[in-house]
């Protein structure tokens, strides 16, 4: 006989996806430790997260069979890799990107401006995650739709849980990034000193970094940040069109925008969850887990956690953000957060300033995401 648990729940069930953020709130108070054959055990509360988050010696990041850097490593592989990462997103460096990231959103918007109706995830929000990440690598404007195509054709194979679609797409990209790896090699690419070409010349425990562990690196940046910048930016649009108060008061006052950021994601994350392994046994709520388990964080009901959070479902600017688990915290906090914060700054600031309203389309309301994604798989507005 099995000693495996009954299912608690089904994270896939038409139930769940018809509104993911209530499904999981709902989680959280009924049965905060879960177990689905789908994902194994979940954590829904944010104690229980930040538990698991600030102890990689009982939930590690090693979750899969193929090394990922830094983010599926755990200590003292994890911190050495991580020493590389970190620099990348110095504040020094996220100044003198601005410039490149903010020219794109404002060619990007141009065209929408009109007045009229917009759908703002395929005319915007995938555009400018695409175009803002291989500006900051180095990469040049052919790998534009390439990289939509792929990400779009990795979502839908995370989706369909397709593994052999997902062994083709991780070759393709690998492909692309040895590509711009032997154009820099033979000094037929971009300038020395793009990041793409520093990853070249760094060096991990005395040698340098082989195409493989760069090629992990840039997948992890790539596909983290495509994703999640287009699913926060359309987030943030939606949401500011349906609170025209807030709107006025950030138009007014754009030096809240990184307040408001932090609390309307916090309301409705862009990123479901990350998996751990437990490396023993242990008992969560009650729950006795075993040694070698799967377990999904749930970020967006540990951020709805009214233990946590007073008036959790209220948008509070002045709110204090400590507790916010929108970056992750522990050691495997985002190293990106620096850029993805201003990407996600700028690309408000120039909506902002480029228009006098956004506002929602009542017979056409934004269509939401499917797990594993969250956000919006649709947003229409009008923008004027």
């Amino acid at each position: 006989m099995s000693d495996a648990p009954r299912g608690d729940w089904d994270p896939a069930s038409a139930a769940v996806q018809a509104d993911q953020r209530a499904a999981y709130d709902a989680m959280r108070e009924r049965c905060p430790v879960a177990y689905s054959e789908l994902l194994g055990w979940s954590l829904f509360r944010h104690d229980d997260v930040v538990r698991a988050l600030h102890d990689p010696e009982l939930f590690s990041n090693a979750v899969s069979a193929h090394p990922a850097v830094p983010n599926g490593m755990d200590p003292p592989q994890h911190t050495a890799y991580r020493r590389i990462i970190e620099p990348y997103f110095a504040p020094e460096r996220m100044a003198a990107f601005e410039p490149p990231c903010r020219d794109i959103a404002a060619r990007l918007l141009q065209p929408l401006l009109g007045g009229g109706e917009v759908e703002l995830i395929g005319a915007f929000c995938d555009r400018y995650a695409v175009q803002v990440q291989c500006s900051f690598l180095g990469w040049p404007s052919e790998m534009h739709e390439p990289m939509r195509a792929w990400t779009q054709k990795n979502y839908a194979s995370r989706l369909a849980d397709d593994r052999a679609q997902a062994a083709q797409l991780a070759a393709e990209f690998e492909r692309h990034v040895v590509a711009m790896l032997d154009a820099r090699r033979a000094g037929t690419g971009p300038a020395s000193d793009d990041v793409t070409a520093r990853l070249l010349r760094e060096q991990v425990s005395g040698r340098a970094l082989n195409d493989k562990e760069i090629v992990s690196i840039l997948r992890n940046w790539t596909v983290g940040e495509i994703s999640t910048i287009s699913a926060a930016v359309g987030i943030l649009a939606q949401y500011l069109a349906d609170h025209d108060d807030l709107q006025r008061r950030l138009r007014a006052a754009p030096s809240l925008l990184p307040a408001a950021i932090e609390e309307i994601l916090r309301l409705h994350g862009p990123l479901v969850a990350n998996r751990r392994t437990t490396m023993r046994a242990v008992e969560i709520e009650g729950r006795p887990i075993p040694a070698g388990e799967r377990v999904s964080l749930n970020w967006i009901a540990a951020n709805r956690d009214g233990r946590v959070f007073a008036e959790p479902q209220a948008c509070r600017l002045e709110r204090d953000q400590a507790a916010n688990l929108l970056w992750g915290a522990g050691i495997h906090v985002c190293p990106g957060a620096p850029l993805a914060r201003m990407e996600l700054r700028v690309a408000m600031e120039e909506l902002l300033a480029r228009t006098t309203r956004i506002e929602p389309l009542p017979d056409k309301p934004p269509t939401l995401a499917v797990y594993p994604a969250s956000g919006f798989a649709s947003v229409f507005l009008r923008i004027g």
